[in-house]
């Protein structure tokens, strides 16, 4: 859906992360970053949710106006620590929300878990800052197991902690863009991207936190232009258009639409 905005289909069940919709990632719709397009679906042409997951409270991340749509719907929301309070001001139920720490655990039915792992990042929104946790997922289905990175700079330990104790993934999501080097000790860029890949078990890698919002001084097209100069044959990446529908089964996917 463009950023770091997901819907995607893991064993039956339907989960959108990081939801943001606004024109704007800014604490006000009149300034700040602005998107490049509008969302390729409408938030109520979604299909039926069967989980809303949440990375952290950053702004381009955790969006109030489709936090309140979403909320009455009765979707379950999973997110780290201290962020069920962002949703429950903006109408979530309080029942539809479960909050966890780095290495903590949920069921969503009967053969489907979500753990909360561990990122390096920060959190904050308005004058706020580091009050709630953030986190990467492991969204784990009875046939397939997919990692969701979240905002995480270069985190090697963790990555291979989390590694050892969950791969083989049939899908990793990684942040690439946004990337500076007075940030890197919290985003990743390309060439860590790559990293971590490697250090989570490899397969198919999916780039995120690019394309959609102008957040950092490099070009936005600079991440995937790197991404791909650095790539070598044994990572498989997956590079869909905005909107696009693709079955991670089907193998490589390079759209070239940022050429465009």
């Amino acid at each position: 859906m463009g950023h770091s905005s997901m819907l995607f289909e893991i064993d039956d069940r339907r989960i959108l992360a990081d939801p943001v919709w606004s024109e704007r990632v800014s604490p006000s719709q009149l300034v700040g970053p602005k998107r490049f397009f509008v969302p390729p679906l409408a938030l109520d042409k979604l299909p039926n949710l069967d989980a809303v997951v949440l990375s952290h409270d950053h702004y381009d991340h955790l969006d109030p106006a489709a936090i309140r749509v979403l909320g009455r719907t009765g979707v379950p929301f999973f997110c780290p620590l201290g962020v069920g309070a962002h949703l429950r001001r903006w109408g979530v139920p309080a029942v539809s929300i479960t909050e966890l720490s780095w290495w903590e655990s949920a069921r969503l039915g009967d053969d489907f878990t979500l753990v909360a792992t561990p990122a390096r990042h920060f959190s904050g929104r308005g004058l706020t800052s580091n009050n709630t946790l953030w986190a990467s997922w492991c969204l784990l289905g009875p046939t397939h197991k997919v990692f969701l990175g979240g905002d995480s700079g270069p985190f090697e330990e963790g990555f291979r902690q989390i590694g050892e104790a969950y791969r083989p993934f049939d899908l990793t999501m990684l942040e690439i863009g946004a990337a500076d080097p007075a940030w890197a000790d919290i985003h990743l860029g390309p060439d860590h991207a790559f990293a971590a890949h490697r250090l989570l078990g490899g397969c198919p890698l999916l780039p995120l936190h690019w394309g959609t919002f102008n957040l950092a001084f490099h070009a936005w097209r600079q991440p995937v232009q790197r991404l791909l100069e650095a790539a070598g044959p044994e990572v498989p990446l997956l590079l869909p258009a905005p909107g696009q529908r693709m079955d991670v089964a089907a193998g490589p996917l390079n759209s070239q639409w940022w050429e465009r």
